[in-house]
């Protein structure tokens, strides 16, 4: 699977002029399923991105995770958006392939075992609507974007 993480202050998505996922200071994840991941690769990435230490401490160093960017165990929100267009090959010219990405009916089980799992691990988590043409809405706090790649 692959994803980009942004750090965010707020961000919302919207679908035919509707807000369908909104979350405060936390994460944005954007999601792609790749032909032949599995739920484990669903699992190592919601893992590392639950950890992932990039919210600063009370001395400005990267030190916090999403579920404790407060420093007291107070997690932040997840907005969590499907995006095949991450699996863009341009290999051979400058129209992308999406060949890699996952067949839609296996992205989208991909998509919603995520969203599933996270919920269970996490208190706070919004979403887009998979295969929607969605506009998504953010402030990147810091800036803080990092690809997470699970294979």
């Amino acid at each position: 699977m692959i994803s980009v993480i942004q750090r965010v202050s707020q961000a919302r998505v919207v679908v035919a002029g509707q807000t369908v996922g909104e979350i405060g200071a936390g994460l944005l994840v954007l999601l792609c399923a790749e032909r032949d991941d599995s739920q484990a690769q669903a699992d190592k990435l919601l893992a590392k991105l639950l950890k992932l230490r990039i919210f600063t401490d009370a001395g400005g160093k990267m030190n916090h995770s999403v579920q404790d960017m407060d420093g007291q165990g107070q997690g932040g929100g997840l907005l969590v958006v499907s995006q095949f267009t991450l699996a863009a090959d341009l290999s051979s010219g400058n129209r992308p392939g999406f060949s890699s990405a996952a067949a839609p009916e296996d992205g989208r089980r991909l998509y919603d075992y995520f969203v599933r799992q996270a919920r269970l691990l996490h208190p706070q988590v919004a979403t887009g609507e998979f295969g929607a043409d969605m506009q998504v809405h953010l402030v990147n706090d810091g800036p803080v974007t990092i690809p997470l790649t699970c294979r």
